[in-house]
């Protein structure tokens, strides 16, 4: 399944642009939340070929005023690229930079000048520079999960909740101690879902609980490799809520290659899980990442002993995505490849327990 895709070197010109190719078993295979880290390595070549795109069009679309104080970091993350392609990597996959030049876009489309001190504080400084020192570093068996905790920085608000205050030293240390216990329940019982999560995640931003004190968590669509959640509650709601948020980030790279659904439109839709009808492309989100809910409370009730919650669980989050399947195929929304996706989780969600990812051995040191 190739998809039309920009370079992704930092010197680029835009009438010669490379394909990056999504094999249609590979597609299948991300469709069934099973990719793993080789579909999240194609995802990321997306990724960063469409943010230098972004931050070409940036340079471009500036304000003669404004282009000096954007070309010196432009012209130090060119150099980069070409002495430095790790430290590169890691600037360009900042979960934020492709919202803060989207914004920055949006600006000069409306005439104005963008603020955009934080690109060069991004590129001399790296991401701890924009979000922060704390680094949390967490192993189980072997298997290796390397995130860091943005505590401050703008773009946070993206995620559509409140994000939460610097976190005093007490706060990282339970974040390390939470993450820990997540870890050691998806390496030794979701390990297929562990080696996707520890290949794509760079970043935790930490949230202020909800109403009442109610865990809220997101993914956003702008936000590569970044997950927004609350202080968790326990180890596998903990582990849960990285797979459901994982597979949001999923999916976005996935549509930033492949269109599975055409334009907006004003149609709404049931959604199981929530009181007011979704526009389609949010159902789509939905479905896909309960997908992985269903997935995961299937393995956690054939567990010895099983969680006490699984079986309801499974049982609740397998009938509601099983009916937005049903309703994604019944829009007329979905293209071919969007109705290819859909119909692969339906069958996904036919055979529980068939997926050969199931019996994976553990996840090898």
């Amino acid at each position: 399944m190739p998809v039309s895709h920009p370079e992704s070197s930092a010197s680029a010109s835009a009438d010669a642009l490379p394909v990056h190719a999504l094999a249609p078993e590979m597609f299948d295979a991300v469709a069934r939340a099973r990719g793993g880290a080789a579909a999240v390595a194609a995802l990321r070549r997306g990724q960063l070929s469409k943010r230098m795109l972004l931050t070409v069009a940036v340079r471009r679309s500036l304000p003669a005023a404004a282009v000096a104080d954007f070309e010196e970091p432009y012209r130090r993350l060119t150099r980069m690229h070409r002495e430095d392609p790790d430290r590169w990597e890691e600037t360009m996959l900042h979960p934020y930079l492709d919202e803060g030049l989207a914004r920055a876009l949006a600006d000069c489309a409306g005439g104005g000048r963008p603020a955009l001190s934080w690109f060069g504080e991004l590129v001399h400084g790296g991401p701890a520079a924009l979000s922060g020192p704390h680094l949390l570093h967490t192993e189980c068996d072997g298997a290796v999960l390397r995130v860091r905790l943005a505590d401050r920085g703008p773009f946070r608000d993206s995620h559509g909740h409140p994000p939460a205050a610097a976190q005093t030293a007490d706060e990282v240390q339970r974040w390390q101690r939470a993450l820990d216990g997540a870890w050691q329940v998806l390496v030794r019982r979701h390990p297929w879902h562990a080696r996707a999560v520890a290949a794509c995640l760079t970043t935790l931003v930490p949230l202020r609980p909800g109403p009442g004190g109610t865990s809220v968590s997101s993914a956003a669509r702008r936000a590569y490799g970044a997950v927004a959640l609350s202080p968790p509650g326990d180890p596998v709601l903990f582990a849960l809520t990285l797979v459901h948020e994982f597979l949001h980030v999923q999916l976005g790279a996935l549509l930033d290659l492949v269109p599975l659904h055409g334009p907006v439109s004003p149609a709404r839709y049931h959604a199981p899980w929530r009181p007011d009808p979704r526009p389609l492309d949010a159902l789509l989100q939905g479905t896909y990442a309960h997908l992985g809910v269903c997935d995961f409370w299937h393995t956690e009730r054939t567990l010895t002993p099983p969680d006490p919650r699984a079986e309801r669980e499974y049982t609740t989050w397998h009938g509601h995505t099983r009916g937005a399947v049903d309703t994604l195929l019944g829009s007329g929304e979905l293209l071919p490849a969007g109705r290819r996706f859909t119909e692969e989780m339906g069958r996904t969600l036919a055979r529980p327990g068939a997926e050969p990812g199931n019996h994976e051995r553990p996840m090898a040191v």
